[in-house]
């Protein structure tokens, strides 16, 4: 029993790290996009940059609202994280502690929670800047996540499993994205806003609503929300990865490729930001309701009418 929750806890430590240095990555990355240089006075090349950030932030007074209501206001940070941090359970290793044959059902739970962390941070701290933020997030998140549904069972139904496991190692001959690339782009934008990322940082308009649900925070509180909001990326890349670019046949291979594309896949979300300007509100749910839902919807009949024909082929 010790021994398991020890490798728990060393589990999510190296996801607090991978999400810390992650962040040095996105500030090199967007400095180089915008030729200029990124952090590099901390440590050689700036290596040292998130530990003196992490203690920053966590050493910094905590802000005290008096119209907050304050166990929802310190609560919500709590809740965001440990949700990021539970959807990590997902991740295979021989270090594993339980293993899910219903990872997909999970994945999705737990994903359709993390609004609820978005709004209570918004609403506790009773200003309307953050309401209106967290309003927007919410709204953002639950609209996407509709095609994002539907998109995974497309995959679903190409691998007919639910497991993660499954249909990573079903890809050994050929990815899925040979089979369904314009679902895989689909899946990257709705990637980038589930996880409220620019171009679709809606909640965080700053010349309307400052910095969104989060702008009421600081110190200890605002770095929970800031390693949730990073842990998510890195796991939707997994996900990205798991779903459409698979894994090798060796486990030294598996393990190493693997990892590789998911930091490819995470850059993405950096390029990206780097890239595009912040879209119209308005075009961001027509995008969703009017572009993705339906085609997502008529790739997975076509998907499911295919395999209902193949498998009346090999029944007769």
């Amino acid at each position: 029993m010790f021994l398991s929750f020890s490798w728990m806890v060393i589990s999510y430590i190296c996801v607090l790290l991978a999400v810390a240095f992650f962040t040095l990555l996105e500030r090199k990355g967007l400095g180089y996009i915008q030729f200029r240089k990124g952090p590099n006075k901390v440590g050689l090349f700036g290596l040292v940059q998130p530990i003196a950030d992490a203690l920053k932030l966590f050493l910094k007074e905590e802000n005290n609202l008096y119209n907050s209501n304050k166990i929802p206001y310190y609560s919500a940070p709590i809740l965001s994280l440990i949700l990021s941090l539970c959807l990590w359970s997902l991740y295979w290793s021989d270090f594993s502690l339980w293993y899910f044959k219903l990872g997909v059902l999970f994945f999705l739970c737990v994903s359709a929670l993390n609004v609820y962390g978005t709004m209570t941070a918004g609403w506790a701290s009773n200003s309307k800047y953050s309401l209106l933020g967290a309003l927007r997030a919410v709204a953002q998140t639950i609209s996407y996540e509709v095609t994002l549904f539907l998109v995974l069972l497309s995959g679903i139904s190409l691998s007919t499993t639910l497991s993660f496991t499954k249909i990573s190692a079903q890809q050994i001959m050929y990815w899925n994205f040979i089979l369904m690339a314009p679902l895989a782009f689909m899946w990257l934008t709705i990637s980038i806003a589930e996880t409220n990322r620019a171009p679709f940082d809606f909640a965080e308009g700053e010349s309307e609503l400052v910095s969104g649900f989060n702008v009421e925070y600081g110190s200890g509180s605002f770095a929970l929300l800031f390693l949730a909001e990073y842990a998510s990326i890195l796991f939707m890349s997994m996900v990205t990865v798991i779903l459409f670019i698979g894994m090798g046949d060796t486990w030294i291979m598996t393990n190493f490729l693997f990892w590789v594309k998911v930091t490819f896949i995470a850059f993405m979300f950096i390029w990206v930001r780097g890239s595009f300007p912040r879209l119209r509100y308005d075009l961001l749910m027509k995008l969703t309701w009017l572009s993705f839902l339906p085609v997502s919807l008529l790739i997975l009949i076509w998907n499911l009418s295919m395999k209902f024909m193949f498998t009346l082929s090999l029944i007769s």
